[in-house]
């Protein structure tokens, strides 16, 4: 793993997380978590566009993270993680469920790719189905236009309802290292695949600017907020990241859940 620099100083950081409405991320686990466990960190993509990718538009996401604020409230604060909108197209499970897991994802990441093949489907089953867990999916373009095209390009696929089966079908697609181009042909294929009924609305909505305007502005909060390598999971206010094992995430989330419970008693 390569060292990363912080985005911010750590006291600036804590004091922006204690004053969040809705979570409060433990700031030694973020920056250490971070760090571990094969999470694909900002250093890595720093030095892939070095060997010749193209940049995300670091100087746009760098400016959202700076006017970004809690509520619209001009104090700075990180803004909340739990969206908790049923009408959520990068959600998945009940609003009101106990947990809300939030994962960070880059759709050219490999260990993202190896979690939705070989965890997620095992956690939707146990924690999702049965009204325990929600997930609320981030995306983040670490890894240059490319990433940013394929952030933008599942955004187009939530339009038709269909988010999660189109970032599941790009990580089922994935090779087993490396970050894959995902060309706008390859893009539109995998939206078939995944049930995108108007692939003419999807291809359009890959260059839609307000697409990736949100992708910066999700990509932003996550430097803002620490997030430092993807695939990177909150819950209920505690951070962990990379492709761990099923069992890894269950006790994360039966902790979660516990928690949640005596905070509701």
């Amino acid at each position: 793993m390569v060292n990363i620099p912080e985005a911010m100083p750590r006291h600036e950081l804590e004091r922006k997380l204690r004053r969040s409405r809705t979570v409060n991320i433990v700031l030694g686990a973020v920056a250490v978590l971070g760090l571990v466990f094969g999470g694909v960190q900002w250093n890595e993509a720093e030095q892939a566009r070095a060997g010749g990718e193209t940049g995300a538009g670091a100087g746009s996401a760098q400016a959202a993270a700076n006017g970004a604020s809690d509520g619209g409230q001009a104090n700075n604060a990180a803004p909340a993680l739990e969206r908790r909108d049923p009408a959520d197209p990068m959600a998945i499970g009940d609003v009101d469920a106990p947990v809300v897991l939030n994962e960070w994802v880059d759709l050219r990441c490999p260990f993202c790719a190896v979690f939705s093949r070989d965890t997620m489907p095992v956690l939707i089953e146990e924690y999702v189905e049965t009204g325990k867990v929600r997930v609320e999916f981030h995306d983040v373009a670490f890894f240059g236009e490319e990433s940013a095209r394929a952030a933008a390009a599942a955004r187009a696929a939530g339009e038709q309802g269909k988010y999660v089966e189109f970032v599941s079908a790009v990580y089922e697609a994935a090779p087993e290292s490396g970050h894959p181009e995902l060309p706008v042909e390859q893009l539109v294929q995998l939206a078939k695949q995944a049930g995108v009924k108007d692939l003419e609305r999807f291809r359009a909505g890959i260059d839609d600017p307000a697409h990736r305007a949100a992708v910066d502005e999700s990509t932003a909060m996550a430097q803002q907020l620490g997030v430092s390598g993807v695939p990177f999971f909150v819950a209920d206010g505690k951070g962990v990241s990379g492709a761990q094992s099923v069992d890894a995430f269950r006790s994360f989330l039966d902790q979660a859940l516990d928690e949640a419970g005596a905070k509701g008693k």
